[in-house]
């Protein structure tokens, strides 16, 4: 079983098993530069006789990736990385070069690409939707919007969780509010899937840092954060980051043009979008507690552990979408 620290990736006995198998696939013209390195992934750069290759190795938490990655690319090549090689069983990839990150581009923001990247991932989104089972067995975390509120009401159980006492997020007030509204979000869960779009893969992390560019193409990357739940969850994290980056007021008539343009290939109405933003900052907060939950309690970093009360708070605040405070 794969380790999660971070020093897994730095074990010299690692590092000559993982270049030996880059080795089968290309040929290095120098020595593989570790340009990532997190609790949960590490990222070498390659340059090799075919140019710049990437190679990419997860914990078990993400183990699905490359998998997912694979079925990706066989429904739509165009959106996603190139697949020269994985190895499932050890979560590793070897990928093509994606072209420029997005947040890296020396250009200010322009709505207008966003408006280009979101409905082209929300045709991804429904192309994968006759998939949803197959990616399930793959290993993809069910987050549907059925599901939530049960999963919601065991985690206020858990106040280790919550950090009640060591972090400033919630209060045992704003807890002891989210169980009173338990049946609050059982009706806007109902009310979310009675617009009648399914479930379907969501990136659950998509922003400027995921997005590629190249030739006025976009591909999607970094797919480990991923699940199965309504589509439009996928905007909570993608208007705040947003906002966050851009000192976009939350609310205001940009976010809202983007909202909107997401939603062409659905064709659904705002008020779908605008439950889904809701629910999915508790989804994301779910994310996030299955995350920590498979780490040790020494593997923990602070700052990851405080976003499962930070998105129970935010939930209940109930604010505009773009709300990232």
């Amino acid at each position: 079983m794969r380790e999660s620290l971070p020093m897994r990736w730095l074990d010299p006995e690692w590092r000559a098993e993982a270049e030996s198998w880059v080795r089968e696939h290309a040929v290095l013209t120098r020595p593989p530069e570790q340009v990532h390195l997190e609790r949960w992934s590490t990222v070498m750069r390659l340059e090799t006789t075919d140019g710049v290759l990437w190679f990419k190795a997860t914990t078990d938490v993400h183990g699905f990736e490359p998998r997912l990655t694979e079925i990706l690319a066989a429904i739509r090549a165009d959106r996603v990385t190139e697949l020269v090689a994985i190895d499932a069983a050890r979560g590793w990839m070897l990928m093509g070069d994606a072209g420029t990150r997005l947040r890296e581009l020396a250009e200010p923001f322009d709505p207008r690409r966003w408006e280009e990247i979101l409905p082209r991932y929300g045709d991804l989104q429904i192309a994968l939707t006759p998939k949803v089972d197959e990616l399930l067995a793959l290993g993809v975390p069910d987050e549907r919007p059925a599901g939530i509120p049960d999963r919601v009401e065991a985690l206020l159980d858990d106040e280790r969780a919550l950090m009640l006492d060591e972090s400033d997020e919630l209060t045992a007030e704003q807890r002891d509010e989210l169980r009173r509204r338990l049946p609050e979000l059982r009706a806007l869960t109902t009310e979310l899937e009675s617009f009648g779009i399914p479930s379907t893969l969501q990136h659950d992390d998509f922003h400027d840092g995921q997005v590629y560019v190249e030739d006025g193409r976009y591909r999607f990357l970094d797919w480990g954060d991923s699940c199965i739940s309504h589509p439009f969850h996928t905007l909570t994290v993608t208007l705040r980051v947003l906002a966050w980056r851009h000192g976009l007021e939350p609310g205001s008539a940009p976010l809202l043009r983007l909202r909107d343009a997401y939603l062409e290939p659905f064709g659904a109405p705002a008020m779908a979008a605008d439950i889904a933003y809701r629910t999915g900052t508790l989804a994301r907060a779910l994310a996030w507690y299955r995350y920590v939950r498979a780490l040790s309690p020494e593997e923990i970093d602070p700052d990851d552990a405080e976003s499962v009360p930070y998105g129970l708070r935010l939930y209940l605040e109930n604010g505009p979408v773009g709300t990232w405070k």
